[in-house]
């Protein structure tokens, strides 16, 4: 049996920050039996929430952060990286935030020790995640650091992935695309929907289908509808439908566009 020698294991956490992230990654790592020590909030209640859940101290004063921790975890907005990293105590810590935007180098100023932990998912409070399935994208400044991040990852996820700041912030750029901006559509399909009183449940199993395919196939090859068949009698009773609705209008046109450019 091989062993990991024990200079190779995280085996201690502090948590900065309290919100989903935090939540999630904390909860992760409490359940393969690494200890977070304290968890950070500016809102002592939410800290004390969260730290109930892994026997660990909550604190609201980043003054009152330990050393001797093995990692400081940050999972805060991404506006508030290089602000916390400047209140931490100066100790030699080994300090990481979870960003996909923000590249490491935010704590050059500050830190020797300094890396990402980067989980590629949307995190929502009391939705369950299956971890394993979650590629995380690590990097550090020192390769012994990253040795040690890479040990992390596999304990919690079985997609590891070694990327740079400039490679992880492409990716946060196509993430965007395919979360925040499909989320956004789903929103535009609810809201015709609901404005017509007709249930959103009709769109849902569509939805599903739709990431399905992605799963096996190129999205490109699982295009279809009235753009690509450069349908022009369908997208002119859409526009003319969506008229009640200019800003939908404006993005129907644009998608439409940009599909039959492809």
């Amino acid at each position: 049996m091989n062993m990991i020698p024990t200079e190779s294991l995280i085996s201690s956490v502090v948590m900065i920050g309290a919100g989903n992230v935090a939540t999630h990654l904390g909860q992760q790592l409490y359940k393969q039996g690494i200890s977070v020590a304290q968890v950070f909030s500016r809102n002592l209640d939410k800290a004390t929430r969260l730290a109930q859940q892994m026997e660990a101290e909550p604190i609201n004063d980043l003054r009152r952060v330990r050393p001797g921790a093995d990692l400081y975890l940050i999972a805060v907005h991404d506006s508030a990286i290089a602000e916390v990293a400047a209140q931490l105590p100066k100790q030699p810590l080994f300090v990481v935030h979870t960003s996909g935007a923000t590249p490491a180098t935010v704590f050059a100023a500050h830190y020797q020790r300094y890396g990402v932990f980067y989980p590629v998912q949307t995190f929502s409070a009391n939705q369950p995640m299956d971890f394993h399935q979650i590629p995380i994208c690590i990097y550090a400044a020192d390769e012994s650091d990253l040795t040690l991040l890479q040990t992390l990852a596999q304990r919690l996820s079985q997609q590891v992935h070694t990327i740079d700041d400039r490679q992880r912030a492409i990716l946060h750029v196509a993430a965007v695309f395919v979360n925040n901006f499909t989320n956004y559509l789903f929103h535009i399909g609810y809201d015709i929907l609901q404005q017509e009183e007709l249930p959103f449940n009709l769109l849902r199993p569509l939805i599903q289908a739709t990431a399905q395919k992605v799963q096996q196939e190129a999205p490109a090859a699982m295009q279809t509808g009235p753009a690509i068949r450069h349908d022009a009698i369908t997208i002119a009773r859409h526009m003319d439908y969506l008229q009640r609705f200019p800003a939908y209008q404006m993005l129907y046109k644009i998608i439409t566009k940009s599909i039959q450019n492809q």
